[in-house]
């Protein structure tokens, strides 16, 4: 993936683009927390639009009690993909199904956090994979809930679903 901040691409790997970023932030006393998260919008036709992005959020101890925030940074990467070219039984599918579009984003999400979990883990960041699916039936998200949740958890990672699930339903979404 060609990863952007501010518009920027970095240039060097993610790991060591993050460790350095860590780095800077730590040294100001910052307290860290990273989502991950993914989002689609159809472009054309069969042809989806991705979103990953990996937020980090900055906090800062006062004392007594007072945790302030200190904003956020947005790493991203967008990528298209075209569901529709894959076959069922040796037959052209002519419809999207939504709960592979969903676990296809979780998946994505899943992928980056593997990259960084190491480094994470070694400076003590907690991670969280933000999943842009709605708890509400009636929404047709909802129908990749089970799968998308047990896929997270079963990688051994937090998630928050929609409305908690910014990187991915706000952060995400604003870059496809």
């Amino acid at each position: 993936m060609e990863w952007k901040r501010n518009n920027k691409v970095i240039e060097e790997n993610i790991v060591d683009y993050l460790e350095k970023l860590f780095d800077e932030q730590l040294a100001n006393n910052r307290i860290l927390n990273v989502s991950i998260g993914t989002d689609s919008q159809k472009i054309t036709g069969t042809l989806y639009k991705f979103a990953t992005v990996i937020v980090i959020t900055t906090t800062e101890d006062l004392g007594g009690g007072v945790i302030v925030g200190r904003g956020g940074m947005i790493i991203y990467a967008t990528y298209n993909h075209d569901f529709m070219k894959k076959e069922i039984d040796g037959k052209k599918r002519d419809k999207e199904l939504v709960n592979e579009r969903m676990v296809f984003e979780v998946g994505k999400s899943i992928e980056v956090a593997t990259q960084v979990a190491e480094l994470l883990d070694l400076y003590e960041i907690p991670l969280a994979i933000h999943a842009d699916i709605n708890p509400n039936p009636k929404h047709e998200s909802n129908k990749a809930l089970q799968s998308a949740v047990g896929y997270i958890l079963g990688m051994g990672y937090d998630f928050k679903i929609k409305p908690e699930a910014y990187a991915a339903s706000t952060v995400a979404d604003n870059k496809c």
